[in-house]
């Protein structure tokens, strides 16, 4: 296959696209869970720094907190294995904002002529990729618990360890019967046949055709993310702060700049998977393009209908996100034995008999 360079700069520009808005997740993420936990514990929460002389209800407190963690003095222990330690918060960043470029944000979009597909990456094996990049950021939290040499922060690592082998299991699971649906692992086309109306009456979305393996997924992209209820990798309580314990400064935040950019993607993938990604319910895309093509012509139309599809994929990940941010602070968390019983004696069962009885319908339908 050859590529123009009209393609190969839409794809240049699209990956900086991704890792610019995963990047950006984590100080504006941080601003809400501040403000929603306050507001579910009755308190005030920041509402003091702004910008210029405008308060605009604390939202120039990421600002401040980044400038403090740059310049924090970056300590770090004399008995920790030095080489390991300073890499160890780097692979969850790199998994998470690589994580990004596998987005689909649009259809395509013609450019000189040519048809650019707005998703960076897009191969055959579909999101089976994005759970191959995903599962790589165990590697950053298993190696910070093992070189800090505390062991509190090693039983972290090994609970993050363990965790996420539990847990990916029936997350495979649960997604393998939309691929018995849709036929496809390619997010575009699945998105594509979300767009479709269903029963006369509801959108065509994955949720309504396997809303049990919608269930899973959800729990089990708590655990993925190392979000509470399932921070047992953390979990103030019994290991201090588990992984982090021995991290400050710069280094300590970019853990949570990988977690929330990998809590972004995995939201996206929801949505994609289960909610029509940038599908707006009931109208489709040619019904908008039928409607704009009169008046603006293919090329403008298109772009017009990137805008509505970008801003509609990012309102329905936004309401994923919110609802992370409220499961953190109304739920508490589990015990590491309760933990592990969820995800291998209920949800690895449940996964697979979803699995058998979709498969079952899929065919009965079929013939």
């Amino acid at each position: 296959m050859t590529f123009t360079l009209t393609q190969i700069i839409a794809t240049l520009v699209l990956m900086l696209l991704g890792i610019a808005v995963g990047a950006q997740v984590a100080p504006i993420m941080s601003w809400v869970e501040r403000r929603q936990c306050a507001m579910i514990q009755r308190r005030i929460g920041p509402n003091r720094v702004g910008i210029f002389k405008f308060k605009l209800f604390g939202l120039g407190q990421p600002i401040a907190d980044a400038i403090k963690l740059l310049f924090k003095e970056d300590f770090i222990p004399p008995y920790v294995h030095k080489a390991y330690y300073v890499l160890a918060p780097v692979i969850p960043v790199i998994t998470g904002l690589a994580v990004t470029i596998t987005i689909p944000w649009g259809s395509y979009l013609i450019v000189n002529h040519q048809i650019v597909p707005l998703q960076a990456v897009n191969l055959n094996s579909g999101f089976l990729l994005i759970f191959a990049l995903a599962s790589l950021g165990v590697y950053g939290v298993t190696l910070a618990g093992w070189s800090s040499n505390n062991k509190y922060s090693l039983l972290g690592g090994l609970r993050a360890s363990a965790q996420m082998i539990s847990y990916e299991v029936a997350m495979g699971l649960s997604i393998i019967p939309l691929v018995f649906i849709w036929g496809t692992f390619d997010l575009q086309k699945i998105i594509a046949h979300q767009s479709e109306i269903l029963w006369g009456f509801l959108p065509n979305w994955g949720l309504f055709h396997a809303p049990v393996s919608f269930i899973i997924f959800l729990v089990t992209i708590f655990a993925e993310t190392n979000r509470l209820p399932f921070d047992l990798a953390e979990s103030e309580g019994e290991l201090v702060a588990g992984f982090l314990t021995e991290y400050g400064a710069m280094r300590w935040s970019l853990f949570f700049l990988g977690e929330y950019s990998m809590m972004f993607v995995l939201s996206v993938l929801t949505v994609s998977l289960f909610f029509g990604g940038y599908e707006i319910p009931w109208i489709s895309q040619q019904m908008i393009l039928d409607l704009l093509n009169p008046f603006t012509g293919e090329i403008a139309g298109r772009w017009i209908l990137f805008v509505v599809g970008f801003a509609t994929l990012l309102i329905k990940v936004v309401v994923l996100m919110w609802f992370f941010v409220q499961v953190r602070f109304t739920v508490p968390r589990f015990r590491y034995d309760q933990l592990m019983k969820l995800g291998w004696v209920y949800l690895f069962p449940l996964a697979l008999v979803n699995l058998v009885a979709i498969a079952i319908i899929n065919a009965l339908i079929k013939f």
